[in-house]
């Protein structure tokens, strides 16, 4: 079975290698957006896969993280669009501060905006950004944080929670909206017969019910069907829904393996269809990860039995592991019905010697 067809609207793309700097790509089907995960080195991604993201969410504002945003911003800036981009705190003063070292002289009216959200453990943060008058960083207004999601459209949600790196680094995941399904075993205990009632249905579910009309059912009395008025559509949809539960991917990288963090990871990451998770040392190395905050393999071992997810990617291993990736797949030890993903070592296209330039002078 191919990865992809786990998922309903999401078709996830990892731009990177195993040594590379992360880049997820999450296009969304149904309408041809995409949105995307770090943005370190990311100048191999091809111009028209840049300029269908419409957000970005950045995990912390390291190098290997961040610095392709001025790539992201080369490729889109011309657009009269707005791009949303997540980060933790301080986010946006980074991204104002980067773009405040190139020269804006040029800029006109219908240049992109960019939306910035820090994201507090309690509130988030807004700030605009508008290109026509070179990328002024202007507060916009905080709203208080009671759930964990803060993004959400037709298709998808996204949920962040802060964890601990030395700085405050964003752990991710991406939730696939419930789809309309029935489930044929409760529509027949409910009574119900199918009908064009059905697809009045799926258009209330897909309008979140927001239409306050009764709706006309098709339920059977003795040996005969009548026609039945149902003034709770929303509660008619539960008791005949399917439990099918929607496919998710979770997203974490630079993060301590400390036991508040590792909780942190369980709690969002439960039910993941894919979990992408970096692993940056061996087991051999736990020390040095535990004073970089990073993770190693036992502690991945511990979050894929806790966790339990189909399939797993590990990403973000060392750069000083060269040659030597395949210890990682040896040390990690998922349980029946966990699928451990590879990686090669590179994707992104590596830098060129003098040898590989014709010489013209």
């Amino acid at each position: 079975m191919k990865l992809r067809a786990l998922f309903r609207y999401l078709e996830p793309t990892f731009f990177a290698g195993l040594l590379d700097d992360p880049v997820l790509y999450l296009r969304v089907r149904p309408s041809g957006r995409a949105c995307l995960l770090d943005c370190g080195q990311i100048h191999h991604l091809a111009k028209r896969v840049l300029r269908s993201v419409d957000a970005l969410f950045i995990s912390h504002a390291h190098m290997d993280h961040f610095m392709g945003l001025d790539t992201f911003i080369r490729n889109n800036h011309v657009s009269p669009r707005t791009f949303d981009i997540y980060g933790p705190p301080g986010i946006a003063g980074k991204t104002a501060r980067k773009l405040a070292g190139y020269d804006w002289n040029l800029t006109e009216p219908s240049w992109c905006t960019l939306r910035v959200h820090e994201v507090f453990p309690d509130r988030t943060a807004t700030y605009l950004l508008p290109g026509a008058e070179g990328f002024p960083c202007r507060f916009a207004g905080e709203q208080e944080r009671r759930e964990r999601i803060i993004h959400r459209t037709d298709w998808l949600t996204v949920e962040a929670v802060p964890c601990d790196h030395k700085i405050p680094s964003l752990i991710y995941r991406i939730t696939e909206e419930p789809s309309f399904g029935i489930d044929e075993g409760k529509l027949e205990r409910a009574g119900l017969v199918r009908g064009d009632w059905l697809r009045v249905l799926k258009r209330r579910f897909h309008g979140g019910f927001s239409d306050p009309a009764p709706l006309s059912v098709l339920r059977r009395q003795g040996e005969a069907v009548g026609e039945e008025l149902v003034a709770e559509v929303r509660a008619l949809y539960e008791t005949i829904r399917s439990d099918e539960r929607p496919a998710a991917i979770g997203y974490v990288t630079d993060i301590g393996a400390s036991p508040e963090n590792l909780t942190k990871v369980v709690s969002l990451m439960a039910g993941v269809t894919l979990l992408v998770c970096e692993c940056t040392f061996l087991a051999a190395e736990r020390d040095k990860a535990r004073r970089s905050r990073h993770l190693c393999t036992d502690d991945l071992n511990y979050l894929i039995d806790r966790l339990r997810p189909p399939f797993v990617l590990p990403m973000h291993l060392s750069k000083s592991y060269l040659d030597r990736s395949r210890f990682l797949y040896q040390e990690l030890q998922p349980p029946p019905g966990v699928t451990i993903l590879r990686l090669p070592e590179h994707l992104a296209p590596r830098p060129l010697l003098t040898s590989d330039v014709p010489d013209f002078i």
